[in-house]
């Protein structure tokens, strides 16, 4: 066991990751209206990408580079300030990589693309294998389990995939596979997956989670880029599908590191699905832990003073229940009711916040009132507002969702 164990460290230490970190976000516009999708926060003081890349921290993943590109300023400016931990004179590092464009053009084509123009940096770091990673989801994962199947079997590529429900198969790349979990097939959001072998009603979704063999990887890469414009350039829809019918590529059964059964794996891709996800974070026993000291989420922690309420004889009474309060938020006599307060936030005397989500730096004015809402950062609510009470009213001015969720952009000027 300890070779296996010694055998896996050392693998690890020669494994050189991507995070996919450009994505538009389209369907979580306005909140990435001047953000990449992975910087948009999530449970009060992180951001999405820090779940992915504290999963590194965890797994023994130390080479990595964030490859960004839509709106990457505030992405870029996090990764520099909370992110820059990792000794690079033990060759130790987690540093954003802009599009490195070899002819005019300003925007990957597609996952493979993206990969392709860093193909100097996997030639020059020489790694044994390759791991790609999306940033965009919320979840717990040791990628060392993964990388151990993966030398297991001698893999050419390992694909994480996730246990779905069959009826959820049109939402997700839906993987095909033997009794042995070697890929036979994808199919790209089906109206009804393939079950798996022997477990009826439950399919395989891909998790856009990849780790490649280096040599593999390249001559892949190089091929589809030949292709030009005959191929999209993804890995899902063009690279992998050429590779399954040669045999060599694997999957691996997700393990949730906090819920062995239960297993916790969000795509927070629209404003409900995002909402949703926060707000369970109210919960007295959430799915997704934040105080599990096991697994903890790294992030870049401002030198905000604590969290505070204050409450004295007249009505200036603050009444905060199922609620997270990040550092820095004060809560002047104002009602919070399960809901996320970033750090800054600032709820004054007589308001109400309910079930809402409110970005840094936010105001939320005297007698002012907010149901179901996302507000962006550094909006003042001026007083005795409503929100999410008239959403016909709300359209007017916001983003409301199909399930009547408002969402107020940065910054926004009310008067």
């Amino acid at each position: 066991m300890s070779d296996r164990i010694a055998t896996l460290t050392h693998e690890l230490r020669n494994t050189l990751t991507f995070v996919l970190a450009g994505g538009r976000g389209e369907r979580l516009k306005p909140l990435t209206q001047d953000r990449a999708k992975p910087a948009v926060p999530f449970g009060g003081q992180y951001r999405i990408i820090d779940f992915t890349l504290s999963n590194c921290i965890h797994s023994g993943l130390r080479r990595i580079f964030v490859l960004t590109q839509y709106q990457a300023n505030s992405l870029e400016e996090h990764i520099r300030l909370g992110w820059n931990f990792l000794p690079r004179r033990l060759e130790q590092f987690i540093v954003t990589r802009p599009p490195q464009h070899r002819e005019e053009r300003s925007w990957y084509l597609g996952t493979a693309d993206a990969i392709y123009h860093n193909i100097d940096s996997i030639r020059s770091a020489r790694p044994t294998h390759v791991c790609i990673l999306s940033a965009d989801h919320i979840y717990r994962m040791d990628y060392g389990r993964m990388l151990a199947d993966h030398l297991d079997r001698d893999a050419a590529l390992t694909i994480g995939a996730v246990r779905i429900p069959i009826e959820e198969s049109r939402r997700f790349g839906i993987l095909e596979v033997d009794e042995s979990d070697r890929v036979t097939g994808f199919l790209e959001k089906p109206e009804q997956g393939p079950a798996i072998p022997g477990q009826p009603g439950v399919c395989l979704g891909s998790m856009g989670i990849y780790i490649f063999r280096t040599d593999e990887l390249i001559r892949r890469l190089e091929e589809d880029a030949a292709l030009g414009e005959k191929s999209g350039h993804d890995f899902g829809h063009d690279v992998i599908p050429r590779m399954i019918p040669e045999g060599e590529v694997f999957v691996h059964h997700f393990v949730d590191e906090a819920h062995s059964e239960n297993l916790y794996w969000r795509d927070v891709g629209t404003i409900d699905a995002y909402y949703e996800a926060q707000l369970d974070l109210c919960n007295p026993e959430p799915q997704l832990n934040l105080y599990d000291d096991t697994w903890p989420t790294y992030t870049h922690a401002p030198n905000d003073p604590p969290a505070k309420t204050l409450f004295d004889d007249t009505d200036r009474r603050a009444d905060v229940v199922d609620s997270l309060l990040s550092p820095g938020v004060i809560v002047s006599g104002g009602k919070v009711r399960r809901s996320i307060l970033s750090n800054r936030v600032y709820v004054d005397e007589g308001a109400i916040v309910e079930e809402s989500i409110l970005f840094r730096g936010v105001e939320v004015g005297p007698g002012a009132q907010i149901r179901r809402a996302i507000v962006d950062k550094w909006t003042k609510i001026p007083p005795d507002y409503r929100i999410g009470y008239d959403l016909e009213e709300d359209r007017k001015r916001f983003t409301v969702t199909e399930s009547g969720i408002v969402v107020v952009p940065h910054s926004y000027p009310f008067s």
